[in-house]
């Protein structure tokens, strides 16, 4: 029996792509949502002392969607099982798209509460999605444990920012500006 690269040698090479695609899109979008804010509203703020600067932040989350759509690609070119791989797609997409928001919410609304109210939740996705993907690829678990890390790391300083920038004189984190 001929494998699946010998039937449709270029398949692997567009799927690559659109993996590249899926992942680079839901990055951009969300920075270009965001852009505004990021520029105008966020050096206002007050950061804890931990915040990373702000020029290293594009080059990581590159770095990141990278990975990601490395780790998408391993589990769609090479599933074990192809109900477990697209229930863990399904569980990549959610991610994605609650990665996408992430951006218009903090920077584009300008309401790191909004932010915590998403990324919450993505962390939450990232771990399941994680662990559904080291069922049918330890290598594509892998490839994101940089990516759940991270977004653990952004979820206490989402909320450090929520708590630094709430209201003077009031315990709630401040909604927006």
């Amino acid at each position: 029996m001929r494998s699946r690269d010998e039937i449709e040698p270029a398949a692997g090479l567009w799927e690559w792509a659109a993996a590249i695609v899926v992942c680079e899109l839901a990055g951009g979008v969300g920075a270009l949502a965001g852009r505004s804010g990021f520029r105008t509203w966020y050096p206002g703020l007050r950061k804890p002392a931990f915040a990373p600067p702000s020029g290293v932040l594009g080059p990581v989350w590159t770095a990141l969607y990278a990975l990601m759509c490395a780790a998408l690609y391993l589990i769609h070119r090479w599933p074990r099982d192809r109900a477990a791989s697209r229930s863990a797609q399904r569980l990549f997409a959610a991610q994605l798209a609650l990665n996408a928001a992430w951006t218009p919410l903090f920077f584009g609304s300008r309401s790191p509460l909004l932010g915590l109210l998403d990324i919450v939740p993505l962390l939450g996705l990232v771990a399941l999605t994680v662990r559904a993907f080291a069922r049918l690829s330890r290598i594509a678990a892998l490839v994101l444990v940089p990516y759940l890390l991270w977004v653990g790391f952004a979820t206490v300083l989402n909320a450090a920012f929520c708590w630094k920038n709430r209201p003077a004189g009031r315990g709630e984190p401040v909604s927006g500006s």
